[in-house]
């Protein structure tokens, strides 16, 4: 297989991966877990965790599992781990889930153990303790043979027994986080992942004496693959967190980075973005971000204004720009995509807007507000390769016209768990007029400059309306930072056909302080229809201000903008006010006043104004 020429060990599989560290370095701790997310400290070295996955895998082996497909439920921390490794070391296929919340519905947990066929369970005492009380309301779990892990003994671990894997062996299904779609479970081989690693390494340029802080879900990729199997494959410890600890106090995971010497460590864009807004002054004075040289933003649009913001705050904390590391993945390529060089700042383009809007990149002159800046997101590694793709033709696009990314290389998983069409489709695209191939069908638009990735938006999310093409997340970034009243990040902009014609309709969320008090809907709702159509010179057709958590997401924090637009329609959204243009949707408190009507008037009249002056 091409990975091991790039591998700097002769593994074929994680099993063998771990029991090396487990004979090399027996003592040397593997991963620290923080109870609290702050000072309470739990931790495994290499042999422990290489003996307990043994203990459990051969607990599996003796109820007679062969290459089943196991449910991980587990809150994070160590026993989520030892989990994961116990189905490698029992030759199952682990599939990582998020632990449901039992107070609510659990479609995607339903969804996912369909879609897998799964027969068994593993979680803890105290989860399946709650799990059990569901039986009767779910039925669907009590089909699974339900073990605690942490009731098996080490009585059965001398009947383990090395299991008959390879390179292309399933080790897992990623269930992908659904942002455009239904979740599918993605089967990613030991050959996947570590060439994967591999590339990582190279990336990141990770050491023996490296240092890693993680508080991403380890039921995803970003999670899993970079921050636990990463600092096994390249030795060093890594210190981990609870998602949610750090959404409660952003402070903890800086606090931890400083603490622990981190030299790696990262999250999306919203992460860095709420260090800056909710870590205060005296917080800042006791940090020292100074060890801290790969800080790696992906997984949702990495914004230039969020770069530069989080640089200037923590500055004078020691962080320095060329930490920031902007990378491209997803979990059909099993993580990594492309990357950028360690020592260089990202690279941001400035592009006009207009050009965007045509498919083309024009570099931008002046400070026009209708420029973009757009940041790089690296080049390729080792043998993966990318592509720029025509969608419609699926031939190569010229250089500086933007497509689909495609992408070839070891790292591209193996399809999507029994949906052979949807492989066909999605795996081995191949281009029309040269027949190369196979490549992925990312479904991501962008375009190579000088080798660099720059990312532009979600094929199936882009907005065409009048002919000209909208990004998404231009528009959301617009709204969200039009008035105080509304959550940054969570919100959503699509279209949709009304009688015949694209229309732009805006799902957003406002702080709870306002709802719970007094909001102002008129003053927002004029704020969002003036900066819409002064910034991408767009008339509204709807607007949904959402209660505060209730916007859908993906399982990785991704906008939904899919299930946003079905909500709309079906009228499903948790919804403190809505308007439309023809005052179909009645609002929950009062509708717009003349104010309002006036300013879309006067936005009507500039429109057409605009158009005239074109013609």
């Amino acid at each position: 297989m091409s990975y091991l020429r790039h591998s700097i060990f002769n593994f074929s599989t994680l099993v063998e991966l771990l029991q090396y560290r487990a004979i090399h370095e027996p003592q040397k701790p593997a991963y620290t877990f923080l109870v609290d997310g702050e000072t309470e400290e739990v931790s495994i070295t290499y042999q422990k965790l290489e003996q307990r996955a043994r203990e459990i895998a051969a607990h599996l082996q003796l109820l007679g599992f062969r290459g089943e497909r196991v449910l991980l439920i587990y809150q994070p921390g160590l026993e989520y781990i030892v989990a994961f490794f116990a189905c490698l070391y029992a030759g199952l296929v682990a599939v990582p889930v998020y632990p449901p919340r039992f107070n609510k519905p659990m479609p995607r947990l339903q969804a996912i153990v369909a879609d897998a066929q799964a027969k068994i369970a593993l979680t803890t005492t105290s989860i399946l303790t709650n799990v059990e009380q569901k039986f009767e309301q779910s039925p669907y779990l009590a089909t699974l043979q339900w073990l605690a892990t942490d009731t098996i003994t080490s009585d059965s671990i001398n009947k383990w027994q090395q299991p008959q894997i390879c390179d292309s062996t399933l080790a897992f299904l990623q269930y992908t986080s659904g942002s455009t779609g239904t979740p599918k479970g993605v089967m990613i081989s030991h050959g996947n992942l570590l060439h994967n690693l591999a590339l990582i390494r190279q990336c990141f340029e990770h050491k023996h004496d490296s240092q890693g802080v993680i508080w991403l879900p380890p039921f995803h990729d970003m999670g899993l693959i970079g921050g636990i199997l990463q600092p096994l494959y390249s030795g060093f410890p890594v210190t981990l967190m609870s998602p949610t600890t750090f959404v409660k106090k952003p402070f903890r995971w800086l606090q931890a980075i400083s603490r622990y010497k981190a030299t790696t460590s990262g999250g999306p864009d919203f992460a860095y973005d709420l260090c800056v807004r909710q870590i205060t002054p005296e917080q800042r004075a006791t940090l020292d971000l100074s060890s801290w040289d790969i800080a790696f933003t992906g997984a949702e649009p990495v914004r230039a204004q969020t770069l530069e913001r989080f640089t200037a705050t923590f500055e004078s904390c020691g962080f320095r720009k060329e930490a920031f590391y902007p990378c491209y993945g997803m979990a059909e390529t099993t993580l990594i995509v492309s990357g950028g060089l360690k020592t260089e700042p990202p690279i941001i383009l400035q592009v006009k807007g207009t050009a965007l809007e045509q498919n083309q990149v024009v570099a931008a002159t002046g400070n026009q507000e209708s420029n973009r800046a757009i940041v790089g997101c690296g080049r390729t590694w080792l043998d993966q390769k990318i592509a720029i793709v025509d969608p419609e033709s699926l031939t190569l696009r010229p250089a500086g016209q933007i497509g689909e990314i495609w992408v070839s290389g070891s790292s591209i998983a193996q399809g999507y768990w029994n949906r052979p069409i949807e492989t066909e489709q999605t795996f081995y695209a191949y281009l029309a007029d040269t027949n190369e191939g196979p490549f992925l069908r990312t479904g991501d638009l962008g375009f190579l400059q000088d080798g660099e990735l720059f990312v532009t938006g979600r094929l199936k999310d882009l907005i065409i309306i009048s002919g000209r093409n909208h990004y998404p997340q231009d528009i959301e970034q617009t709204v969200e930072q039009c008035h105080s009243a509304l959550r940054l990040g969570h919100g959503a902009a699509f279209s949709l056909d009304i009688f015949g014609e694209e229309k732009l309709v805006i799902a957003q969320e406002v702080e709870r302080q306002n709802y719970v008090r007094k909001l102002n809907a008129d003053e927002v709702i004029k704020a969002i229809l003036q900066a819409v159509s002064e910034e991408h010179d767009i008339q509204v057709y709807a607007v949904l201000l959402l209660k505060a958590g209730s916007i859908p997401k993906t399982s990785s924090g991704k906008i939904r903008r899919s299930a946003c637009r079905a909500g709309f329609v079906d009228g499903s959204l948790d919804v403190v006010m809505d308007w439309s243009m023809n005052h179909q949707h009645k609002t929950k408190f009062q509708s717009l006043n003349t104010e309002v009507e006036t300013l879309l008037q006067q936005l009507q009249n500039e429109a057409q104004h605009r158009k005239s002056n074109i013609k």
